[in-house]
C-alpha cells in the first residue's frame, strides 16, 4: 500500500511538472525564435552599403541571394544559393500574414522565374520593408510601396517556425 501511495505521489508530481515545462518550453521557444529573427535581420542590415557583386557572398560584394544565403548560414540554417531555389524552401504564405524574418521574392525585369529575394525587416498594415542587394545600389532596405517592387512581387516564404 505504501508503495502505491509513493507511486501515485510521484506520478502526480511528474505530471504537473511536465505540463508546466511544456508551457515554459513554448514561451522559451517563441523568445528564441524572436532572438533568431532579430539576429538574422541585424546580420543582414550590418551589410547596408556593401556593393552589389554578381555571385557575391562576402562583404566585398553581395548579390541578393548571396546576402540571404550568408545571413542564414551565420545561424547554421542551410539555404540553397539561388533565389529561385530559395523560393522552394519553407512555406509560401499570404502577403497579409508576412512577418519579420520571412523571405520576400520577386520576378524583376519581366523574368518568368523568381530572380530576386530579400529578408523582411518590418511589416506595417500597408507596407513591407526588406533588406536586399540591388544591382544599382548594393545592400539597402526597400519597400513594397515602391512601384518597382510592388509590380514585381511574387511570394513570401516562411523559413522559420
Amino acid at each position: 500500500m505504501k508503495r502505491i501511495i509513493i507511486f501515485l505521489v510521484l506520478v502526480v508530481a511528474f505530471t504537473s511538472c511536465k505540463s508546466t515545462s511544456a508551457v515554459a518550453t513554448k514561451n522559451e521557444s517563441k523568445k528564441e525564435n524572436r532572438a533568431l529573427v532579430n539576429n538574422l535581420i541585424e546580420k543582414a542590415t550590418d551589410n547596408i552599403g556593401v556593393r552589389y557583386k554578381a555571385g557575391g557572398t562576402t562583404r566585398s560584394g553581395f548579390d541578393c541571394s548571396g546576402l540571404v544565403y550568408t545571413t542564414f548560414q551565420s545561424e547554421n540554417i542551410p539555404l540553397p544559393r539561388a533565389s529561385y531555389e530559395q523560393a522552394k524552401i519553407g512555406k509560401v504564405i499570404p502577403l497579409n500574414d508576412a512577418r519579420k524574418g520571412d523571405l520576400i521574392f520577386f520576378k524583376t525585369n519581366k523574368s518568368r522565374q523568381i530572380n530576386h529575394v530579400g529578408l523582411i525587416t518590418e511589416v506595417n498594415s500597408d507596407e513591407i520593408k526588406f533588406v536586399h542587394s540591388s544591382t544599382s545600389k548594393g545592400v539597402i532596405i526597400s519597400s513594397t510601396k515602391e512601384a518597382y517592387y510592388k509590380n514585381a512581387f511574387e511570394q513570401i516564404n516562411r523559413i522559420l517556425p
